[in-house]
């Protein structure tokens, strides 16, 4: 019945709009991403850092305060690219976090498997020219390189996270040197000017230009590396927030849950969430750890608004070229803010390894320095939000999404519950493209997700109705929802691996448990997970 459902769903969209994507009309696609951003983090979201190019986007579109990912980078990547579940598309958990019961097993694969057409391989046959700069994370080997899944030109960062200049050095010991690619080839060495924002951006811009000859409507991926540690970034912005976090992480994020009440995205009586896991109170700290907190938090900072610039040079070039008002933008961030120090990862805390970086105060967010700022302030960028990356929590979970461009809403809000497996449904239906039944000669699984464009454009105000449960698995972390309800079971370090229940339209920190008072909601919904878990092949870590 449900598959029923999304099919009937799918054929009435298409029906709708056929007049957005005519032959010969149709729309390009400039697909951004943030790396490890917060719900919060962006003005348009209750934020203090100024973001005004992504503040436009949002005046100029629809944004979403209920759209959701995955807990960490691949496995979002991996749903975003093929429009189903993680565990279909290879990306059950990361690679890195593979361990010996779960390797070989379908859906384990630790890269974008060959059971799922990709996003740019399904346009690029549409007739699309498609690139791609910025990290791919989705496969390191010659055979699984983005310019083999459908991109034509490419530079892209195949790992998890690396300095963002031209060094290289890796946050993990096994990708260190980082292994970047560029159109099939390994890099050995980066330009000595390279800084990830700005030449991802270049990078993007010069392929668009390049390509403008043969008439093609383009799809543009920008998967920016910022802000995911290290926290790096030149002036004007290295200096920009000085003395603009020295209040703390718990006074931060009191401030963005206030101000975004004030602009309408959480309910008025909204709780704030209470003392989040592995984070010391700010005032507990002592003097030089709270003036290396709030530095690492002020360049993080401008490691945001810097995107928001080289994101904005993309859209006036887009303009000046005559292209932006054809151009749909999707903007989002694959997972909540990132809670690790640089000393959390795994090997990191070898001491040849850290041997290598210079990690004094005065050196931070310059090249060689090795920072990730922390539960605290990770928890401040969550805003109203309960926890962070690497977690179920809404705030590892519940991330930025905006969309603009022809036939778009504008200057819009929706509270619709979205998940990252509608994006490719949407821009495929948008584009007047369908999911192929095979590619390449095998046999590929057919999207999950549901086109968003009724949503988008005003003719209905939610994507899932108010039985449908949708449900999702990461690193032990399990999550089931139906309308405004979520259960959610945390493992430890960050929960205590119990099933708890929020109604998440009251309170979306999670601060009151209603397992109690609705047991047989949470039994349904725990029921629905174990079905989920069974037909999409879940493999627990045995370690």
């Amino acid at each position: 019945m449900q598959r029923l459902v999304l099919n009937l769903f799918v054929l009435f969209s298409s029906i709708l709009f056929s007049g957005i994507a005519q032959a010969g009309d149709r729309p390009n696609i400039l697909l951004v991403m943030a790396d490890d951003m917060g719900w919060s983090d962006i003005g348009s979201y209750g934020g203090e850092i100024d973001t005004p190019r992504l503040d436009q986007l949002a005046a100029q579109g629809m944004l979403f305060t209920d759209f959701h990912a995955s807990v960490s980078c691949s496995p979002t990547r991996a749903m975003l690219m093929s429009g189903n579940d993680n565990h279909i598309a290879g990306l059950g958990t990361m690679s890195e976090m593979l361990v010996d019961n779960q390797r070989g097993q379908p859906g384990y694969e630790g890269y974008l498997n060959d059971r799922v057409a990709a996003l740019p391989e399904i346009l690029k046959s549409a007739g699309y020219n498609t690139y791609m700069a910025g990290k791919w994370h989705l496969g390191h080997s010659e055979d699984r390189l983005p310019f083999t899944r459908g991109f034509d030109t490419t530079l892209t960062m195949l790992v998890g996270g690396a300095s963002h200049w031209a060094d290289r050095l890796g946050i993990l010991p096994e990708d260190d040197p980082a292994k970047y690619a560029s159109n099939g080839a390994y890099l050995e060495t980066l330009p000595a000017d390279f800084y990830s924002s700005r030449s991802y951006a270049d990078f993007l811009i010069d392929s668009i230009r390049a390509g403008r000859d043969n008439g093609k409507p383009f799809f543009g991926y920008l998967a920016f590396t910022a802000p995911h540690d290290p926290v790096h970034v030149p002036e004007p912005w290295m200096s920009k927030y000085d003395g603009w976090y020295d209040e703390g992480y718990d006074v931060l994020k009191t401030k963005r849950w206030t101000t975004a009440k004030d602009l309408g995205l959480i309910p008025e009586d909204a709780p704030l969430p209470g003392p989040q896991p592995l984070t010391t109170p700010w005032e507990n700290l002592q003097l030089y750890e709270r003036q290396t907190e709030a530095r690492g938090m002020e360049v993080y900072a401008g490691m945001v608004d810097a995107m928001d610039y080289h994101y904005g040079r993309v859209v006036d070039f887009l303009e000046d070229i005559g292209e932006l008002d054809n151009t749909i933008i999707v903007f989002l961030s694959d997972n909540g803010s990132n809670p690790f120090y640089s000393v959390d990862y795994p090997g990191a805390d070898d001491p040849e390894f850290i041997a290598q970086f210079d990690h004094s105060y005065e050196n931070l967010g310059h090249p060689g320095s090795n920072y990730a700022y922390g539960p605290g302030f990770a928890a401040a960028s969550s805003g109203a939000l309960g926890l962070y990356k690497q977690t179920v929590g809404e705030g590892g979970i519940r991330v930025p999404l905006i969309i603009s461009g022809p036939g778009i809403s504008k200057d819009q809000k929706t509270g619709a519950f979205a998940y990252v497996w509608d994006i490719l449904p949407t821009l495929l239906d948008a584009a007047g493209v369908e999911y192929p039944a095979t590619f390449d000669g095998r046999q590929v699984e057919p999207p999950r997700g549901r086109s968003m464009l009724p949503l988008l454009t005003g003719d209905v105000n939610s994507l899932y109705g108010p039985d449908e449960i949708v449900a999702g698995e990461m690193a032990g972390g399990k999550w089931a929802r139906k309308g405004d309800f979520k259960a959610v079971l945390v493992p430890a370090p960050y929960g205590d691996g119990n099933w708890r229940l929020f109604d998440l339209a009251s309170d979306p920190g999670e601060s009151i448990d209603l397992s109690g008072n609705m047991p047989e909601l949470l039994l349904e919904l725990t029921t629905a997970w174990e079905a989920y878990s069974e037909e999409v092949g879940v493999v627990p870590a045995q370690l």
